[in-house]
């Protein structure tokens, strides 16, 4: 369904996994999706020719949310290239780290904070003026955040701190008619997540969901086609579980 005709939408981390599958979704919908990316260029280039293809449009950016000022770069050519107005925002980039409390360094701690917290937290503050009444932000959450899955316990704080901005960011944006969620997939089997690509990482998986079969990134990505749609217009400030019934 054609949901999302003359929106505009950002998708941070879209040349693959998740990010691709939603904004390939975005743009099933109908909006301009502006396919953002680190280091896969031509990985982002292929997504944007896809999208065209089917008749969408779609433009590929660049900023490496690693770095202190990269959601502020971001924010300046996304705004440079869609004007004064974005509908809709998905902060999907991130990444992950499987360490034990002993083997985790403060490197790595850091790191995955700046990317999964500090990155989208600044990128909100900084899309403000373009972000208007009838906006969505999906921020990505995760199973990790409300149950113990592997040695993940840095990774899973940084979703755990998504989960607190989600609430705190839809009680503030709300009085501006813009919405605010997170999607909490479980485990996906994307190139951040490389044992569930083996044997005994499906066996893991499907021993834990409900649903028995592996998820794909196109089941997160029609979760966040949803939330960016009206169709979700009285829904905020709340995590979307989308994990097939992961530990239940």
């Amino acid at each position: 369904m054609n949901t999302l005709i003359g929106k505009t939408a950002l998708v941070t981390g879209a040349s693959r996994g998740i990010g691709r599958a939603s904004a390939l979704a975005l743009a099933k919908a109908g909006a301009q999706v502006l396919v953002h990316y680190s280091s896969g260029e031509q990985e982002a280039a292929t997504v944007v020719e896809e999208i065209r293809r089917a008749g969408g449009k779609a433009e590929k950016v660049a900023a490496d949310l690693r770095q202190p000022d990269g959601p502020h770069q971001l924010a300046q050519r996304v705004r440079a290239i869609i004007g004064g107005r974005l509908d809709v925002l998905v902060a999907n980039a991130g990444v992950a780290n499987a360490a034990s409390i002993q083997d985790t360094t403060v490197e790595d701690f850091d790191k995955l904070f700046a990317v999964n917290v500090r990155a989208p937290f600044f990128l909100v503050q900084q899309l403000l003026p373009a972000l208007c009444t009838g906006s969505s932000i999906i921020l990505l959450s995760s199973l990790a955040a409300h149950a113990s899955v592997g040695t993940l316990s840095a990774y899973a704080a940084t979703k755990g701190a998504i989960d607190t901005l989600v609430k705190h960011f839809a009680a503030e944006l709300g009085e501006r008619g813009i919405r605010v969620n997170a999607v909490a997939p479980g485990v996906v089997p994307t190139d951040m997540s490389n044992f569930a690509k083996t044997e005994a990482g499906r066996d893991f998986t499907l021993g834990m969901q409900a649903l028995k079969r592996m998820a794909q990134p196109d089941d997160i990505g029609a979760a966040i086609a949803f939330l960016a749609s009206d169709q979700a217009r009285w829904i905020t400030g709340d995590t979307l579980r989308v994990d097939g019934g992961s530990k239940l």
